[in-house]
């Protein structure tokens, strides 16, 4: 039930009504770090140029076999390729971005990724509120549900008048009653 509710949801996102994405910002940051019982676990994650995060992966190690593994997973869940592709200047990102996306650009910069390294600060607050996380599985399941969930609740207000974020916020919840079967009795 859970699992249909949320395809259903994942299609009506924002992030599926865009067709394909001009850039695509990667993060693997040292930063990213999350530690499960011990264990060092590296958060991988796209964003697209609108600030929406396509897609979140926990991996173990930030080597090309990482990254190939990112990619891949990026690309079997957006079903498109960039056209620029926007990364920090970990070498195992171009290394695997070779292999699969040979004609997509690719920039490396420090400066150029300030956005999607600021997209895991939510990350970082609803982990602190869960009391960690338990398990690498448990992460990696909430984390994907989380982002699109999160992205379709808070839409950009600094770039909104009042009346428009309570219109827009009004059809989100609108939206998201239909497909959770959930409505308010008042």
């Amino acid at each position: 039930m859970i699992d249909a509710i949320f395809e259903q949801f994942v299609e009506a996102s924002p992030v599926s009504v865009m067709v394909q994405a001009v850039m695509v910002r990667i993060f693997s940051n040292k930063n990213l770090v999350i530690k499960i019982k011990g264990e060092q676990f590296y958060l991988w994650g796209a964003v697209d140029q609108h600030g929406m995060v396509l897609d979140i992966l926990m991996q173990r190690r930030r080597n090309t076999a990482a990254a190939y593994r990112f990619f891949r997973k990026l690309l079997k869940s957006t079903g498109f390729a960039p056209r620029v592709i926007i990364t920090d200047k970990l070498k195992s990102c171009g290394a695997a971005k070779k292999d699969i996306l040979k004609g997509v650009e690719h920039r490396q910069h420090k400066g150029l990724n300030n956005r999607a390294e600021n997209s895991h600060r939510p990350t970082r607050i609803r982990e602190r509120r869960m009391g960690r996380f338990k398990s690498a599985s448990h992460a990696q399941r909430f984390l994907s549900a989380f982002e699109p969930i999160r992205g379709h609740f808070h839409p950009h207000q600094h770039k909104q008048t009042a009346s428009d974020y309570r219109e827009t916020m009004r059809q989100r919840m609108e939206s998201w009653r239909s497909l959770t079967g959930t409505y308010v009795i008042a």
